[in-house]
């Protein structure tokens, strides 16, 4: 769906030949709705014709004239029609009088005849971007009954009132509570009507609150003349409280519905943290007891935002904090509504971030107890509404983080059908909803993931494959006028998760032209939000992977720029935030081992081995504190780099003690040819050559031929040590 004041006016189809009456004006929109929707339209209706526009907006001059001091008439069909008129040359008439088109939108009006005639005769007159929806019920897109826009409102129709087959992308608030609620929904439509910015609104509505307070302090003064007046104003004051408190409640949310759905695809981390933050001041002023349901819901979504934001920063200590107190929010949601499904679904949402969080802290046990909760509470969900398409969105996360946390305990095996029921679920999805970013951005993520687990399981051609197809689903979106970083990211992600699976086949060259490119879009990404975590972090790894491509061709300088690079904004982020798990494990010794690496080809062995040793300690230290598989095959490892550059460099006992303790620390494979790699180098190291070769073996039927692996080989036999 498209945000009503960013939503382009000029839509006009190219193909449209047909010529269109002048228009005059003579309504400033027209309601159309079903009539289970009534009682919404008649608060709509009123709520437009009573809206006092800003004095500064008033006169000033926009695509459909100068903006007037009020939004009056509206007309509203089954209100307006006279009793003998024709209703279908009434209806015509009144459509084309008025200069907009408001949709009431609900599973009801999909289905009737009359609001889809009604949309297509109007979008006949006028272009796209003169139709607004509001959605009361069901959902846009939605499956089975659960529908809310009707036929015409989602194609485009030409000039002779045909569909042109161009899907269209409707412009719509969403007046159902937990989301932006009406009054934010009223603001929406308003803002689009008169096309303007959506702050305009919001700060017109601060300041009339404010005029509201001091007209209530000036009726308390003049009250206390009387007792009869003091209880009269006493009884005003409550209800333009509880008043005020709707209204605010429905600007906030907006603040966190509308407007963050609207920052976060262009990454605008920093205003996003301040929306979040005006929100949560509101709710710290009020009794949390005494809240409601929605407010309830809304300060748990302003929490949640806020943990987001602090994730990003990898200031994971203040994201738990923040996650855990949504939780509280939702979960006292949940004590009162144990079977309403959105606030299972808010619930959830508090118990997937805390588990996130808790995963990125290296707490496994606490991350696997929140996420089979969430999967719970997403079972449920499903259970309670099956044909509901963003429920079955949360049991395919559901799936996939599971399968997250399976690989995380070395049981890629496992793992690898979880993702592939939530590929194969998404794919159905996202086929009945194809405007649907969200379900495709699942898909994308669900092959990423089962590549993953394909990779880890030893089937490297079925992860290129996946990773190919990841690549190019982001890709294709990546280029298209309303395309989001969030494609980007997984374009960047996919391409160097695809140049290591080529570089394990032994092709470098192809290896290298996905770096390249992978790097060229984290310089894209970084023009839009140079402090997020995970995509510098992903910058650093895939500028290290490129230097080691290139050292394996003696280009030493170059292969030095791009360590200098990684390293830098590796140490950044640990400087940022030690704590963070990923950096301090993984990329930190990633770093080091590049250093190594470029030391060793740049003829300096005993730098190189310095490094490595130091590579090897700091993951040593970490093992006190997570004996986790991968903490101990990147120690195993790290103990194998440092034993070929020491072997290389003539201190074959040294070397030999190091091949010992990579052997002693090193889990099982698990059919994982990256560890079978470093366990054929340290069994060979250690002067086990049988079972050495028996991995080398294996390396060779799983299509294995890293470059960096043969090379090592040559220099341990070189030192002594044959396979």
């Amino acid at each position: 769906m498209a945000d009503l004041a960013d939503a382009p006016r000029t839509t006009e189809h190219a193909g449209r030949r047909h010529r269109k009456p002048a228009f005059v004006q003579r309504y400033w929109a027209f309601l159309s709705y079903s009539h289970s929707d009534e009682a919404t339209a008649v608060w709509l209706q009123q709520q437009l014709e009573g809206f006092h526009v800003p004095k500064r907006l008033v006169g000033l001059g926009t695509p459909y004239g100068l903006i007037p001091q009020r939004l009056s008439p509206i007309f509203r069909d089954r209100h307006e029609l006279a009793a003998g008129g024709s209703l279908k040359s009434e209806i015509a008439d009144a459509l084309a009088a008025s200069r907009f088109l408001i949709v009431l939108c609900s599973p009801a009006a999909a289905a009737s005849r009359w609001v889809d005639e009604e949309v297509r005769l109007f979008k006949q007159l006028r272009q796209e971007g003169e139709v607004l929806a509001a959605i009361v019920d069901g959902e846009p897109f939605g499956q089975g009954g659960e529908e809310c826009f009707p036929p015409s409102l989602k194609v485009e129709i030409d000039g002779a009132g045909r569909p042109t087959g161009e899907p269209a992308e409707p412009i719509a608030a969403d007046l159902r509570p937990g989301r932006d609620g009406r009054q934010g929904g009223l603001i929406k439509i308003v803002a689009g009507m008169l096309d303007v910015g959506l702050d305009e609104l919001v700060q017109r509505e601060h300041h009339r609150r404010q005029r509201r307070l001091i007209a209530l302090s000036v009726a308390s003064i003049v009250g206390m003349v009387a007792a009869t007046g003091l209880a009269v104003t006493a009884i005003d004051a409550r209800d333009a409280a509880r008043d005020e408190r709707r209204e605010a409640e429905g600007l906030i949310g907006f603040m966190l519905g509308d407007l963050k759905d609207r920052l976060e695809p262009i990454g605008r981390l920093d205003a996003l943290d301040a929306v979040g933050a005006r929100a949560l001041a509101y709710y710290e002023k009020q009794d949390r007891v005494a809240l409601s349901d929605e407010s309830l819901v809304q300060r748990a979504k302003a929490l949640t935002l806020m943990g987001e934001m602090a994730t990003s920063r990898g200031d994971l200590v203040g994201a738990l904090a923040r996650y855990r107190q949504a939780a509280q929010s939702t979960a006292e949601l949940i004590s009162r509504n144990p079977d309403d499904p959105e606030l299972l679904f808010d619930h959830a949402q508090s118990v997937f971030w805390i588990g996130d969080a808790l995963l990125k802290r290296g707490d496994v046990a606490g991350a696997e107890r929140h996420l089979r909760e969430y999967k719970t509470l997403a079972d449920r969900m499903v259970a309670l509404r099956p044909g509901e398409t963003r429920y079955r969105k949360e049991g395919i996360y559901a799936d996939s983080n599971l399968g997250v946390l399976l690989l995380e305990q070395d049981r890629s095996a496992d793992a690898f059908p979880l993702f592939g029921y939530a590929v194969a679920a998404s794919e159905l999805l996202s086929a009945s909803a194809p405007q649907d970013d969200g379900l495709r951005q699942a898909l994308i993520e669900a092959l990423a993931w089962q590549a993953e687990a394909a990779e880890r399981s030893g089937r490297l051609e079925t992860a290129v494959a996946l990773r190919r197809r990841q690549v190019a689903l982001a890709g294709a979106m990546v280029g298209r006028p309303r395309g989001d970083v969030e494609y980007l990211r997984q374009r960047a992600f996919g391409l160097t998760r695809l140049a290591n699976l080529l570089l394990m086949q032994g092709r470098p060259a192809d290896a290298e032209q996905h770096l390249r490119q992978a790097l060229y879009d984290h310089r894209l990404l970084a023009k839009t939000e140079a402090d997020n975590v995970d995509w510098s972090l992903n910058d650093a790894n895939a500028r290290l992977r490129l230097a080691s491509i290139l050292l394996l061709r003696g280009e030493i300088a170059p292969a030095e720029a791009l360590v200098k690079a990684g390293c830098a904004l590796i140490e950044r982020f640990h400087r940022l935030d030690p704590g963070v798990q990923e950096v301090r494990v993984h990329d930190r010794t990633a770093c080091l081992q590049g250093q190594a690496r470029l030391a060793a080809a740049s003829g300096d062995a005993a730098g190189g081995s310095r490094l490595a040793t130091q590579a090897a300690a700091l993951l040593r230290q970490e093992l006190t504190a997570r004996s986790m598989p991968d903490i101990r095959f990147r120690y195993a490892q790290a103990e194998t780099l440092r034993g070929v550059l020491l072997a290389a460099s003539g201190e074959t006992a040294a070397a030999a003690a190091a091949f010992r303790a990579a052997a002693a620390s090193a889990p099982p494979d698990a059919g994982y040819p990256v560890r079978a790699a470093a366990r054929s180098l340290f069994l060979q190291g250690s002067g086990q050559s049988g079972p050495a070769r028996e991995s080398a073996a294996l390396l060779a039927r799983q299509g294995y031929s890293d470059p960096w692996l043969l090379r090592d080989r040559q220099a341990l036999a070189r030192a002594g040590m044959p396979i």
